[in-house]
């Protein structure tokens, strides 16, 4: 393996239930809200990226009373060689690492929702990130 996970922790988190309407409606219309990733990385020191792995849901236009969540994962991620084929290093950035550490953003969402009260939350318990990417490029 060309890269180790150091660590992973939870970064952010954002959870905003506005009012209790958008509670009330929230198991209705979760199903007009969409799963998003954001995926980025920085340069931390000595052959060693930041991967933040943001997942968020989003309401379309359809939802009149809007929640928010989002959580932040970062990842610091030891490259064990230099790469000189950027595509096998952006592969592991974007492909690699969030899937990984998904299992984590995925429990912590979950644990959210489930404390704010909402039981019937239902998101993927796996995501395909080698899918997400290509339907990227």
């Amino acid at each position: 393996m060309s890269y180790k996970i150091i660590s992973k922790f939870i970064k952010d988190v954002s959870f905003e239930i506005p009012n209790a309407q958008a509670f009330i409606m929230l198991e209705k219309e979760i199903s007009n809200y969409t799963l998003n990733f954001d995926i980025k990385s920085n340069p931390f020191k000595n052959n060693i990226i930041e991967v933040n792995t943001v997942l968020r849901i989003s309401p379309n236009q359809e939802v009149k009373h809007k929640i928010l969540s989002e959580i932040t994962c970062t990842a610091l991620v030891s490259l064990e060689k230099k790469f000189e084929d950027k595509k096998e290093l952006e592969k592991i950035i974007l492909i690699k690492i969030p899937t990984e550490i998904y299992p984590t953003l995925y429990t912590t969402f979950i644990y959210l929702f489930n404390k704010a009260g909402v039981k019937n939350i239902q998101i993927d318990k796996e995501v395909d990130f080698e899918k997400l990417y290509k339907e990227r490029k």
